[in-house]
This record gives C-alpha cells, sequence and structure tokens, in this order.
C-alpha cells in the first residue's frame, strides 16, 4: 500500500486533503453529496473503452497507415505531433502519450534522428495537453467542468475552440522549425488482423456513453451496459486496467472542495482571490496543483466555469506537474538508455512557458 502511495503521488496529497479537511468538518451525511456520481463514471466507462481500443490495436494501425506517407523528417515530425493533438481529443491526453510517444522515440530511431527524440516528445507533449481541450471528454477536468457547469455544446466550443486554434497554428511553427531531411519510417510489423467484433462493441458502447456525456441519457444504465459489454465479450480483465487511482483522486478532492465550502473563513478568501480572475488563478493553482486538481477545487467557489475551462487547460502548459500527462512523457523518455533528462526537463520548460505566456495572454483578450 505505501508503495502504490508513493507512486501515486496525487492520488496520496487528495487523501491526505480530504482527512486533513475532515478535522474541520466531521464527517456526516453531508459527504455523500460531495461525490459527483456522473463524472465518475463516465471517467471511468471512457477509460475502459479506450483500453478495449487499445487492447484490438486500433491506435497501432491508424498510426502505421499514418507512418506510410512520411518521407521528411519534418514530415515525420508534423506527424507524430498532430497525432497527439488531435488523437487526445477523444482518447484523453495521457491516453495519447501512452500510445503515441514511443512511437515516436522508435520511428526516429529507426531513421536515425534521435537528436530529434526530445523536442519532439516535447512537442507531443503540448500537443496532446492543448488538443485535449477542444472536446469535453479529452481530458479528466474537462469532463468535470462540463458536468457541473450544466453549460450546452454551442458555449463550450465558442470557449475552446478559438485558444484551440492558435494552439494548432503555434504547434505547426514550432514543428516547422525542426531539421528537415529525407526519411524512410516502418514503426511496426503488425500480425494479424483487428477482431471486428470487439471494435463494434465498443464503438457502439464509446457512442452510448457520449449520449450520457452531452445528457441524453442518465449515466447508470450506461456503466451497467458498458461493464456487461466488455464482460460479454470475454474482456473483463480490462477492468482492472483502469486508471482507477485517478478515479480515487477525484473521490478525495471531492471531499476536499466540500469541506473547504463548508469553512466560511476559507471560502470566503478563495472566493475574493477567484472573482474576475478565473483564467489567471485557475492557470496559476494549476501550476502547483495540477490542473485536474484545480478544476476541481475552484470550481466550488465561482460560476464562471468559461473561465476555470481557459485556466486550467491552458495551465496545463509551464510546470512539469501541471499536467500529469506531461508527467507521463517524461517517465517514458527517462526510461530510454541514454536519456538526457537534464537536457529534456530544459527543453520542456521553455516550450511550455512560451506556450503558456501566449495562451494565457490570448484567453485573458477573448474572455
Amino acid at each position: 500500500m505505501l508503495g502504490y502511495l508513493k507512486r501515486e503521488k496525487v492520488l496520496t496529497v487528495s487523501l491526505i486533503l480530504a482527512a486533513a479537511s475532515a478535522f474541520f468538518v466531521p464527517p456526516d451525511r453531508g459527504y455523500l453529496d460531495y461525490i459527483d456520481l456522473r463524472v465518475l463514471a463516465l471517467l471511468f466507462c471512457l477509460m475502459l473503452l479506450v483500453k478495449g481500443f487499445q487492447h484490438v490495436g486500433l491506435f497501432d494501425r491508424l498510426a502505421d497507415r499514418l507512418f506510410r506517407r512520411v518521407h521528411t523528417a519534418r514530415q515525420l515530425s508534423m506527424a507524430l505531433v498532430l497525432l497527439c493533438f488531435f488523437s487526445s481529443m477523444v482518447i484523453t491526453n495521457d491516453v495519447a502519450l501512452i500510445t503515441f510517444v514511443p512511437f515516436a522515440m522508435l520511428a526516429l530511431e529507426m531513421c536515425g534522428r534521435e537528436k530529434l527524440i526530445i523536442p519532439v516528445v516535447v512537442l507531443q507533449t503540448v500537443a496532446a495537453n492543448l488538443g485535449s481541450m477542444a472536446t469535453p471528454i479529452g481530458n479528466p477536468q474537462n469532463l468535470y467542468l462540463f458536468s457541473v457547469s450544466g453549460m450546452d455544446m454551442g458555449r463550450f466550443l465558442a470557449t475552446v475552440l478559438p485558444p484551440a486554434a492558435l494552439s494548432l497554428a503555434l504547434l505547426a511553427g514550432a514543428v516547422a522549425l525542426l531539421p528537415s531531411g529525407p526519411v524512410q519510417v516502418q514503426v511496426k510489423h503488425l500480425d494479424g488482423k483487428t477482431d471486428k467484433k470487439q471494435l463494434t462493441v465498443y464503438g457502439a458502447l464509446f457512442a452510448l456513453d457520449l449520449l450520457v456525456v452531452f445528457r441524453v441519457l442518465h449515466w447508470a444504465p450506461a456503466l451497467i451496459v458498458t461493464v456487461a459489454g466488455v464482460v460479454l465479450i470475454g474482456k473483463k480483465q480490462l477492468l482492472g486496467r483502469v486508471d482507477h487511482a485517478l478515479l480515487l483522486t477525484f473521490v478525495g478532492f471531492f471531499i476536499f472542495v466540500g469541506n473547504l465550502g463548508r469553512i466560511d473563513a476559507v471560502s470566503q478568501w478563495v472566493a475574493a482571490v477567484l472573482r474576475g480572475r478565473e483564467v489567471l488563478m485557475a492557470a496559476l493553482f494549476s501550476q502547483v496543483l495540477s490542473n485536474v486538481p484545480a478544476a476541481i477545487l475552484l470550481s466550488g467557489f465561482t460560476n464562471d466555469y468559461a473561465g476555470l475551462l481557459l485556466g486550467v487547460n491552458v495551465g496545463g502548459l509551464g510546470t512539469l506537474i501541471a499536467s500529469m500527462a506531461s508527467l507521463i512523457s517524461y517517465k517514458l523518455y527517462a526510461a530510454r538508455p541514454g536519456a538526457e533528462t537534464g537536457k529534456y526537463f530544459l527543453t520542456f520548460t521553455v516550450y511550455n512557458l512560451i506556450g503558456l505566456a501566449i495562451l494565457l495572454a490570448f484567453c485573458l483578450l477573448i474572455l
């Protein structure tokens, strides 16, 4: 248990904060109102289905087809970065990085472009964090804020698409500055055929859960059908591969934030600090808390959900812990033989601070 808590540092922090807040607000029936079961059920279902798509090799095949069209180092870099940008909108930023960062390192090694590994992986990380802002299911903070705010899809897209479009332009410009030259890439040989039956089931369940995201269906029957569908096709082992630590982290922060809201002095101070500065404060809180906890914490003290949405998404840039997805990329790169972690950290910091400054200024201007 101690080893697990050491590995899952954000979960540990959330549980400590929840326990500490319980000294000021002793546990009672009000605690039950803190937990947003809809958000937890949606997160679980979407993570489960993404694991299913990974299991049938869908992402591997899509990437393999894309790489067959690449002929220069710059085209390869652009493909690797944009793959993370657009795929994160559907499969979330952390899954996009888990799936495609190893592809990037392997592809660049195979064509003798090892010097591009650090800038490309850093740009992939930035791309996944920024591309995921464009949809309600792109990252956990979006799903949470979209759920608790009650905003419709039109308002959501009107809020996030302008900075997402600017992000795409900035990423394309950054990749255009990388070295080029002819390359020939063959990422991997894919044996066998995709199980169309499983793929169809996962696709149908994914569509069902999207109806919950858009408030067409209630979460409870969708959760039951999703779990039953995965079990019936003989893939119940996927239930254990879901990121349960993330779900428990949400529970911890739900309790912490709920208790803070019942402590008058604290709630008044946070509300005063936030008032009229939602974008800036959300971005700053994200730098030290990470953007998912920041979204949960601050949502209890303001009704400006559009400002929070922009702040926590843009705030995913900056420090290495501003978005937990950034730590995934770092760990994947650091595990590579001969990894230059100091150079990676410096490159990451420079790229992220430049992106954060530009996008934060843009968001403050448009909101």
